[in-house]
């Protein structure tokens, strides 16, 4: 599926870790593996070191944390938002939705849409796009996106295919209408839905409730230790997935936009590894350096928020030139979802990487 909208900017956006920071080699001895089998391990997959937050921080405090920033710098006010979306897969409670909690806490007007969006790897597209859904509507002027993830609660530490894998993150972009902007954005969305327990959460829902017994985590075959309650992952499914649809949907965005892949200053993929970043930029044709892959081994792979942090982390200081850069953006993973686009981006007011303060909450 192809939507195309007219005059969409992001004018701000910053990106929340956890000041907590864990180093693949400290947690070697979790695993039940050579130690000098999982260095190699380290040095392939581009692990180093990951956010995590502490148990009592939730992906909404880390947006909400982000939202106040950006309000401190005096570039709109809590007024200004007539929408807000927040995505997650760990949200605050089942009941009731996170945004509403958010809207509460930020002060925001009562005559503001919120809704929250149950989505993973590819949440930063689909978040943008139901911005720019919500932006064609009159008396919505300006959209408040929260993406936001504390996985590693959820992921078993003695799991070495996902621990060292994962970090927590949450980031707030403002989407805005553009009255200046005549080129056209297309938001490419795809979903397979027969493959969309090969990454999953087993336990914790309704279909299988948490328990006593859910909680018990066992040897799955390969040394790596979870529980029903963990994330678990198919990883050579997830690879060939994404090895597969990933580059043919780029080829259908740059043949949609009558562009070829030099047209692109930077590749801004979510961030799954360095390992399959690598291997996507080689079958898509695109120098390493244009595609950044050093969100993992800095921060780890914190689901929808990947984007934002890789933008955030890489291009900060570029982004708020008045120079434009032409991004593709793709997202890929839980679901199955992928999506992506392209977007021109220039003189952000905010796009900044900062830490959650725990001792300070009032940023």
């Amino acid at each position: 599926m192809i939507l195309s909208f007219t005059g969409k900017k992001i004018t701000d956006l910053v990106a929340v870790v956890p000041k907590n920071i864990s180093r693949f080699e400290d947690e070697i001895d979790q695993y039940s593996f050579d130690r000098k089998k999982s260095l190699n391990l380290k040095k392939i997959m581009g692990f180093n070191e990951h956010r995590l937050a502490p148990a009592s921080v939730t992906a909404s405090d880390l947006c909400e944390y982000g939202f106040n920033f950006l309000v401190k710098k005096d570039h709109f006010n809590s007024n200004d938002i007539d929408a807000l979306i927040f995505i997650s897969h760990t949200p605050d409670h089942f009941i009731p939705q996170t945004s509403s909690i958010l809207h509460g806490k930020l002060g925001l007007k009562e005559d503001c849409l919120c809704f929250d969006i149950n989505q993973g790897c590819a949440g930063f597209i689909v978040g943008l796009q139901q911005a720019f859904m919500l932006l064609e509507k009159d008396g919505i002027e300006k959209v408040a996106l929260f993406n936001g993830d504390t996985l590693s609660h959820r992921v078993n530490r003695k799991d070495r295919n996902s621990f060292p894998v994962v970090g927590d993150a949450g980031s707030v972009t403002i989407v805005e209408n553009d009255a200046q902007s005549v080129r056209p954005v297309n938001v490419f969305m795809k979903n397979r839905g027969k493959d969309a327990l090969v990454l999953k959460i087993p336990a914790g829902g309704f279909r299988m409730p948490s328990s006593n017994e859910t909680a018990i985590a066992k040897d799955v075959g390969d040394g790596n230790f979870r529980s029903l309650d963990n994330l678990s992952m198919e990883g050579a499914s997830v690879f060939a997935f994404v090895q597969s649809e990933v580059p043919k949907m780029v080829s259908e965005i740059l043949n949609l936009e009558s562009l070829i892949p030099n047209d692109i200053d930077f590749f801004m993929f979510h961030q799954p590894n360095k390992f399959m970043l690598e291997k996507l930029a080689d079958k898509i044709g695109v120098p390493r350096n244009k595609m950044p892959n050093n969100i993992v081994e800095n921060f780890g792979n914190s689901n929808s928020v990947t984007i934002p942090v890789n933008l955030t982390h890489n291009l900060g200081s570029r982004l708020k030139e008045q120079r434009s850069l032409r991004l593709l953006l793709a997202g890929f993973g839980v679901g199955l979802t992928w999506g992506g686009l392209v977007l021109d981006v220039s003189g952000l007011n905010t796009c900044d990487l900062i830490e959650y303060d725990n001792d300070n909450k009032e940023c």
